[in-house]
């Protein structure tokens, strides 16, 4: 039966105190230990669907005998970013009282977490991932194909995960400063000596997709992945992974040069030309129309979920052949 390690934490309000849902499920010891979370950004939808499909299939492992390690799940890690549901939106991304991304500066450390909600929160997430060996935390863009992001020093050990969940490209990136929850597991994880060692931002495509048939797939994924790497028994084999893996130097963000109307006349995962329009901007009816272009050839990985920009704020990203020239370090969606 699955250990309640629910974890909590001090609010903003006088005697407040807010929790973080977290089962433990433990096996015959032989496996590794496993995190997996979702909803760091408290409006990414899909993984927390994911994770709670996977609650019950990894009870019947447990009672089954078929679980070796040790499995934490933590289906919505966000309980501040839940709590910002304004005119009907939840606005998950970032935390209001301080601006901040959700995803950025977590601490090296769970030692001494300052006194604000948010800085505690973030202690006491990564504290329940403290002594795994694989964690994973699903996240989705707005719109996009599946990816997976993962330092470079777990490829090509990874592709194991990506052939998991049907992930059409990789994206390899080194150390940025930028303190993104994968980045402090990582930097903990490369530096002990161990087979099972990895970490991954699953991105299970965009904020919207969470037709059942796709949650199936990927919680089906998700449970053959952890018989891969030993921590169930009897799961299905994977299959090849087959997508392509790029350098984050190699990304291309086109970022809006004002605020309006966006229109997109390719699909995701369309291919594109060096100079093929990718999207078109209307700064005001009336006005003529923008049209954003990419930088070199490539193929589309993300766009604005909304059909409405703010200047400066991410269109479309896009893989590319060679090094992006706009490129100069941190996490893809940096401003310009």
């Amino acid at each position: 039966m699955a250990e309640d390690v629910s974890v909590t934490f001090p609010g903003d309000g006088p005697g407040e105190v807010l929790r973080i849902a977290a089962w433990r499920f433990h096996g015959s010891g032989s496996g590794p230990v496993v995190h997996l979370q979702a909803g760091v950004h408290a409006d990414e939808i899909p993984g927390m669907i994911v994770l709670d499909q996977l609650l019950p299939r990894l009870a019947t492992a447990e009672r089954r005998g078929l679980l070796r390690g040790t499995v934490t799940v933590v289906a919505q890690a966000n309980p501040l970013g839940l709590r910002q549901f304004r005119q009907d939106r939840l606005l998950g991304r970032f935390h209001e009282a301080g601006s901040r991304n959700f995803n950025r500066h977590f601490p090296a450390s769970i030692a001494h977490p300052d006194a604000t909600s948010f800085s505690a929160w973030q202690s006491t997430l990564y504290a329940l991932s403290e002594g795994a060996e694989i964690v994973l935390d699903l996240h989705t863009d707005a719109e996009a194909i599946s990816y997976i992001y993962v330092h470079r020093d777990f490829w090509p050990k990874a592709e194991a995960l990506g052939a998991a969940f049907g992930a059409e490209l990789a994206i390899l990136w080194d150390f940025d400063n930028s303190g993104a929850f994968e980045e402090a597991a990582a930097a903990r994880l490369l530096s002990h000596q161990g087979p099972q060692r990895l970490t991954s931002t699953v991105e299970l495509r965009g904020q919207a997709d969470t037709d059942p048939a796709t949650t199936e797939a990927d919680v089906r994924g998700l449970y053959d992945f952890l018989g891969h790497v030993g921590a169930i028994e009897g799961a299905d084999a994977l299959p090849p992974w087959r997508g392509i893996a790029v350098p984050i130097q190699n990304i291309e963000t086109i970022f809006a040069p004002s605020a309006g109307l966006i229109a997109f006349p390719l699909p995701l995962g369309a291919t594109v030309a060096a100079g093929e329009e990718v999207a078109r901007l209307l700064p005001m009816p009336g006005k003529p129309w923008i049209s954003l272009r990419a930088p070199q050839a490539g193929r589309i990985v993300t766009r604005h979920r909304d059909r409405i920009v703010a200047k400066g704020g991410v269109v479309v990203k896009m893989t590319g052949n060679g090094p992006s020239a706009r490129y100069t370090g941190g996490a893809l969606d940096d401003s310009p």
